[in-house]
């Protein structure tokens, strides 16, 4: 699963884009990953394992509301539907 977010475009301020993605591990654990980054460089990776897909998703959906109150809007999610 894998949801996709900018900040609206201002004048003074580069656009700046995260993605979320839930991938499988090969033990049977989910990994959240968080790319965040300004629009059209390299952003900065961070990881977060869950033992379920339950919990990988619940930190997913907590992710992506603290990002849209912080400005973000989805421009995308590719996957299975979440709330």
């Amino acid at each position: 699963m894998r949801i996709y977010m900018q900040t609206a475009m201002e004048e003074n301020a580069p656009m700046r884009f995260c993605q979320l993605i839930l991938q499988q591990d090969l033990l049977g654990g989910w990994t959240l990953i968080k790319e965040r980054g300004t629009q059209g460089s390299k952003g900065r990776f961070q990881r977060e394992h869950h033992e379920s897909y339950a919990d990988a998703e619940n930190a997913m959906i907590r992710a992506r509301d603290v990002l849209v109150n912080k400005g973000y809007r989805v421009v995308f999610i590719r996957g299975e539907a979440i709330s």
